[in-house]
């Protein structure tokens, strides 16, 4: 009887949980559906304006990423092109690769795709052993290297597969949410709650989102280093 009481009060808790927030869902509507009654003529034609600039504005802002890039994860030869691609564009991830690093295809596979969905942030490639000089500055030693890099400056780094598990069957959610902790890429999902399959293979300390500690790490990846 007392389990059966406990499971009745609980059930009770939950719906009147569930109908409080249909009824603040339904108020809000009300007051939406009541504030575009009130509209004028004027008003409603100034806010159909508005929302029409705003349109055009992100499609314009669309097409000037297109027109530097974005959209697409491609190579570029050399050093020389770097400079110019993180100064043109806000957002960059550039990863550093070699021919005989066969994790290397594996991120390549995963930014082809982030690339076409994240087309505010501009994806490319350069090969380590073209760019020593790069690789030196931005002190780079271990590949598969992701430099991410904003408004010009390298915030943060992925190197290798440790913040993505340890593992090559990482997935891209995983490798998204990795980009979305450095801002790098509009991540539409919560940082707070990572797409792990098991919480277990990762370390407690980038799931507290510390970039003091990412970067400070002991990065322990078995990929070749330069």
């Amino acid at each position: 009887m007392a389990a059966d009481t406990s499971v009745e009060m609980f059930s009770n808790v939950l719906e009147t949980q569930i109908l409080q927030t249909t009824e603040a869902i339904e108020q809000q509507l009300d007051e939406k559906i009541e504030k575009l009654d009130q509209m004028d003529e004027d008003e409603m034609e100034l806010l159909k304006q508005r929302r029409l600039e705003a349109l055009k504005k992100a499609q314009q802002q669309k097409q000037e990423w297109l027109s530097k890039g974005h959209g697409e994860y491609r190579e570029i030869p050399s050093e020389r092109d770097f400079f110019q691609e993180v100064k043109e564009s806000k957002n960059v991830v550039c990863h550093f690769y070699k021919d005989t690093t066969f994790r290397c295809v594996i991120l390549d596979k995963h930014l082809t795709t982030l690339a076409k969905k994240h087309i505010e942030t501009k994806f490319i490639k350069l090969n380590a052993e073209k760019s020593p000089f790069l690789c030196e500055r931005l002190r780079i030693k271990v590949i598969p290297t992701l430099a991410l890099v904003k408004d010009g400056k390298t915030q943060d780094y992925v190197v290798g597969f440790t913040d993505l598990g340890n593992t090559d069957d990482f997935t891209t959610e995983t490798l998204e949410w990795r980009l979305g902790c450095t801002k790098i890429i509009n991540y539409s999902g919560n940082l707070m709650d990572p797409p792990f399959q098991s919480q277990k293979k990762f370390g407690t300390s980038f799931t507290k989102l510390d970039k003091k500690m990412i970067r400070g790490k002991a990065y322990d990846s078995d990929s070749d280093e330069d």
